[in-house]
């Protein structure tokens, strides 16, 4: 199946990014109660892409994984909630990066959740798994 561009996936809908301009252009979220995340996904798009798609995937990925180290750190550490929410924002940064760069829609791609967890289907979740 063949991938939409993701230029044309993360700029399907820049009203909220073209309203919350600041100086310059720039994009301006400090202060914005609610972002979704097909908004945020474009802000990450606008702000890296170009970096982003020259690195391409594989290394991409990897960053990812060194920010999912730093966050379980963070976690296993407890000392700095605000090092914790830091590295909570990196995460989801690399996650939107690396959608980007492969052309998924997040906003799209959660879906998959909307009628219930897609094992059994209930809102709340029923399957049957340990708790480790």
């Amino acid at each position: 199946m063949a991938r939409a561009p993701a230029s044309a996936v993360v700029r399907s809908n820049c009203e909220v990014l073209d309203q919350t301009r600041g100086p310059g252009g720039a994009v301006d979220l400090k202060g914005v109660s609610a972002v979704h995340i097909r908004e945020f996904q474009q802000l990450i798009d606008r702000m890296y892409s170009d970096k982003d798609r020259a690195r391409g995937p594989a290394k991409t990925f990897l960053w990812l994984m060194e920010e999912v180290g730093e966050l379980a750190s963070a976690i296993a550490k407890r000392k700095d909630p605000n090092n914790l929410r830091e590295e909570f924002a990196d995460v989801l940064a690399w996650l939107t990066t690396l959608a980007n760069v492969e052309g998924v829609d997040l906003e799209e791609a959660i879906g998959k959740f909307a009628a219930g967890c897609p094992g059994c289907g209930q809102m709340v979740c029923r399957c049957h798994s340990k708790l480790t």
